[in-house]
């Protein structure tokens, strides 16, 4: 927990330096759009976007795999019951089989 704060907090200032250095105003043009804006925030945002547009891709997957998992989960849970059932019916079993040729 320390070592992430402490992580955060240089990472933050790494940023915060970065922005003080990139002051200057360029115009961004994109298709019919233009963006003027601080040389900082651009590649702020365009690191940004980058971060959004892979966790929409990476999602689909997340999911995929996540509902993939509870399956299992679910089989396993099955299993362990059919099992706890199968070795409680052998327990009856052989205490039955021990009494008949006990008694024979």
């Amino acid at each position: 927990m320390l070592l992430s704060l402490i992580v955060g907090i240089i990472l933050g200032a790494i940023a915060v330096i970065f922005a003080f250095q990139n002051v200057a105003i360029v115009t961004v043009s994109f298709l019919a759009w233009q963006i003027t804006a601080s040389l900082a925030i651009i590649i702020l945002g365009t690191v940004l976007c980058g971060i959004v547009l892979t966790l929409l891709f990476l999602l689909p997957s997340v999911i995929r795999d996540e509902m993939y998992v509870s399956a299992l989960k679910k089989q396993k849970r099955e299993t362990e019951d059919e099992l706890a059932r199968v070795r409680n019916g052998n327990t009856s079993t052989t205490t039955s089989s021990t009494t008949v040729s006990a008694q024979g």
